[in-house]
């Protein structure tokens, strides 16, 4: 039992510090510099400690030190209690979501079975879900109680793209479930020992409408129609400022992580390295002893793990600063009248493969 309770608050530990304490702060830096490389420009590098600025490193710690300053507005005529709620709404789905997403297999450690997953859940796939779509209330009530016809009318755009999306989103997973007979999450993971078995091979096309559609779900370009800065300032954030303002930056960021997250899991092998199983990496560090030999293998398919994450977010990263913003009616148009059929059909085929087998 104690052992348990260690394991549990361990892995809280390293999940919130790896999403708040490192991925959060970092990819303000990363979506600025990465830009200005794609842009031919130089990006963030003023702020300096000692004259030493880090390709810009410091940015993070001055926005932190900025927004702490910054004055809590709240416009005149506005809901302070839903305006107040809005920015938590957002990013707490995005924090929890990771709780079911694992980053390792299980491994026997000191006579003790360490599942790296904060909650096995037998639902993983829609805890995922059910969460996920409490972060459109955040976009809606934030628009509403604003005042503001333009933050109205971001809000109304958020709710009425992350509803289209969703749907289109969740029809792709089912083929996911179908392949590999199960909501949970580290079960998916652990099916993919097998480089072949991996989702992006049985499940390409389902792959694609997935991560366009999270991304889409996400609101980031070219999905962006809800902030579009051309047309309605910020969307339905224009009236926020200092810490709350930030909050949705972090959720949006946060989201990105878990979209990586998600998609590592599901399409790209989980923790493991192409055709090597947990069991070959302990066999492989044999020589630090039994408890040594699992460590090492824990730390191998952590990195694996995370090093798939960087690279979804990078891919993310890149799509939003290579297309351009979609009109809203394109955006609705994609989402229902091409995406929608797509993965309907892909269900009905992914159906009749398992049928023929």
């Amino acid at each position: 039992m104690v052992a348990d309770l260690i394991e549990s608050v361990v892995k809280i530990l390293f999940i919130f510090s790896v999403n708040i304490g490192f991925f959060s702060p970092i990819l303000g830096w990363v979506e600025r510099k990465q830009s200005a490389l794609m842009q031919d420009r130089v990006g963030a590098n003023r702020a300096d400690v000692f004259g030493f600025t880090l390709i810009g490193l410091f940015h993070p710690i001055a926005d932190a030190i900025k927004v702490l300053t910054k004055e809590d507005f709240v416009p005149e005529g506005a809901d302070r209690l839903f305006h107040t709620l809005a920015p938590f709404i957002s990013l707490t789905p995005a924090i929890i979501a990771f709780a079911v997403i694992p980053f390792g297999g299980q491994y026997d450690l000191f006579g003790h079975r360490v599942n790296l997953i904060i909650a096995d859940l037998d639902v993983g796939i829609l805890f995922i879900f059910a969460f996920a779509s409490l972060a459109s209330f955040g976009a809606v009530l934030g628009g509403w109680a604003s005042n503001n016809n333009w933050s109205f009318l971001g809000g109304l755009r958020a709710s009425a793209q992350m509803l289209s999306y969703e749907v289109v989103m969740g029809l792709n997973i089912i083929g996911v479930i179908m392949v590999y007979g199960t909501l949970k999450l580290s079960e998916i993971g652990a099916m993919q020992v097998n480089f072949f078995n991996w989702g992006i091979f049985l499940q390409p096309v389902g792959f694609v409408l997935f991560f366009t559609c999270a991304i889409a779900e996400n609101k980031r370009a070219p999905f962006d129609v809800a902030e579009a800065e051309s047309e309605l300032v910020a969307g339905y954030f224009t009236e926020y400022s200092g810490l709350k303002f930030v909050m949705f930056w972090m959720g949006e960021f946060l989201e990105i992580v878990t979209i990586a997250g998600l998609v590592t899991t599901m399409f790209f092998g989980a923790w493991h390295l192409p055709f090597v199983s947990d069991q070959m990496l302990v066999d492989f560090f044999r020589f630090a002893g039994p408890n040594g030999a699992t460590i090492l293998a824990i730390l191998v398919n952590v990195a694996t793990f995370f090093a798939k994450v960087i690279f979804f977010i990078w891919l993310q990263m890149t799509i939003r600063w290579t297309l351009p913003r979609f009109r809203y009616d394109q955006v609705m148009r994609l989402g229902w009248k091409m995406f929608l059929p797509i993965a309907l059909i892909n269900i009905f085929i992914t159906g009749l493969v398992l049928l023929a087998k």
